[in-house]
């Protein structure tokens, strides 16, 4: 009966942990897979490839200023409690996202627009910066010391399961709008649908009680007192810190960020595979990959964290350039035969709610291997956009979805294990704020850096492939500083 209960009190804690998390990550992630609009909507229109940039680096930004949010999140965890502290970064994330679907676009209110989307991205990498470690170190202050792995792996699951969540709702909102709806304003929908999200989940949370460990902690007296200055003014800890760092975050950030982020930026943006095609491509991916993160949570257990997240990270490093190579060949016209009975053209004119003249003409190429070249060529009051995609054929679809999988296989591996192991790695009265420095400096600077590094590797060099060269070396040195650095199970004694 007591096992019963206590089995029962986890699951409780998993689903309300989970939950949140979850929904802090569609939150973030909303603005990652709608940058290509967003680039159009708050950024100067005079050079499409510079606002895409920019919007990627003010993507980056949440992702840089998430080491912030664990050092304050993190202390306020140490010093308060685990409960009120993932409470409070619930409320900012989801205040701060449904914020970004109210501001005006750049025709409206000019630099104004880009200044608010940096503020409030800068508010959402600041409360994810406190939302992981409490939620992580909250499950694996609940679960039996011989199941940490399983336990805290169902938290490893809510980044993917957010970016889907937020690939889903996308897909919904633009297969239920017209492209141009979608484009004028239905791609504020998902930001807005935030704040429902979030009111749910904080009813969930706020039910909760505080870690047990921690009320212990506190009962006896024994919580850090400055929690800042433990874990990183003391030089055994601080080492731990660093072993954390540069020996399994920061390998695992960029692993997790090639695998899903850079895959759909790729997709889009190198291969031009059509929107809705490309997002469907990540997210079969995804769904099909996401039970191996407790699959490899739980045999951590058994044999141990750094094998499996050391084996990842090897394996993706060394796969990642045929793997691409393979999905760039898929779109790749000059290997292609073209079915000339096939050509059309096709154009229309209307007018929209200024009575402005659009003019459209779309171009289709159809090819042998059942794959289509569409262009698109929009005349609005004299000024032409083109837009180029490629559709690609069922079969090329779902070779496209192996390919992506693979890559979510090894986010798995070195992602599954990990909270279990920082978790591990650091004493209960400045876990929160140990650990969630690394975690935050290994996903959020070197895994956030990913998507504009990787994207002026490709411009300054015109080689396709060449932005893989940042994740690769990344994993192989955190391969290298793990195998060396990582003795076997490391666990705090406390």
């Amino acid at each position: 009966m007591n096992n019963s209960k206590i089995t029962q009190s986890i699951w409780q804690v998993i689903l309300a942990s989970s939950a949140g998390t979850l929904i802090e990550w569609y939150d973030f992630y909303i603005f990652g897979s709608l940058s290509a609009i967003i680039s159009q909507k708050f950024f100067p229109p005079s050079n499409p490839d510079l606002a895409y940039i920019a919007t990627l680096a003010t993507f980056a930004v949440g992702f840089i200023v998430r080491p912030f949010g664990a050092l304050v999140f993190g202390r306020l965890g140490d010093l308060v409690g685990r409960k009120y502290t993932f409470l409070l970064t619930l409320m900012i994330m989801g205040g701060s996202t449904f914020a970004i679907g109210l501001i005006p676009s750049y025709d409206s209110i000019g630099i104004l627009a880009p200044i608010i989307v940096l503020v409030l991205r800068l508010l959402q990498g600041l409360a994810l910066g406190g939302e992981y470690g409490g939620a992580a170190t909250y499950v694996a202050e609940h679960s039996p010391h011989h199941q940490r792995g399983y336990y805290t792996s169902f938290i490893q699951t809510t980044a993917t399961l957010g970016l889907f969540v937020s690939l889903a709702v996308i897909l919904i909102t633009r297969t239920s709008l017209t492209t141009d709806a979608f484009n004028s304003w239905g791609w504020r929908i998902p930001f807005w649908l935030s704040i429902v999200l979030v009111i749910m989940s904080y009813y969930i949370r706020i039910r909760l009680q505080e870690s047990p460990l921690f009320l212990q902690l506190k009962s006896e007296g024994k919580t850090s007192t400055n929690p800042i200055k433990e874990s990183f003014g003391k030089k055994e800890n601080l080492r731990l810190v660093l072993l954390a760092l540069f020996g399994a975050a920061m390998g695992q950030g960029v692993i997790w960020y090639t695998g899903q982020f850079y895959a759909l930026s790729f997709l889009q943006k190198t291969m031009q595979v059509e929107f809705i095609q490309s997002n469907i491509i990540i997210a079969v991916a995804l769904v099909l990959g996401t039970p191996f993160f407790i699959y490899f949570g739980k045999l951590s257990d058994k044999v141990g964290r750094k094998k499996i997240m050391m084996a990842g990270m090897l394996i993706a490093a060394l796969a990642y350039y045929p793997i691409y190579a393979g999905m760039d060949r898929v779109a790749d016209l000059s290997l292609k035969t073209e079915d000339t009975a096939k050509y059309s053209i096709e154009n229309s004119i209307s007018r929209n709610d200024k009575m402005q003249n659009i003019e459209k003409s779309i171009k289709t190429r159809t090819f042998t291997d059942g794959s289509k070249a569409r262009e698109t060529i929009t005349v609005t009051d004299g000024k032409s956009e083109v837009v180029k995609e490629i559709i690609v054929s069922n079969a090329q679809l779902w070779w496209l979805i192996l390919l992506v999988f693979i890559q979510v296989i090894f986010v798995t591996m070195v992602y599954g294990p990990i909270a279990a192991f920082l978790v591990e790695l650091f004493p209960t009265r400045i876990r929160y704020t140990s650990m969630s420095l690394p975690y935050h400096i290994g996903n959020g600077v070197f895994g956030g850096l990913l998507p504009t590094v990787s994207t002026i590797l490709v411009t300054q060099t015109h080689d396709h492939l060449a932005g893989l060269l940042y994740p690769i070396i990344i994993a192989l040195i955190c391969f290298v500083v793990g195998v060396v650095g990582i003795k076997g199970n490391m666990i705090s004694q406390d």
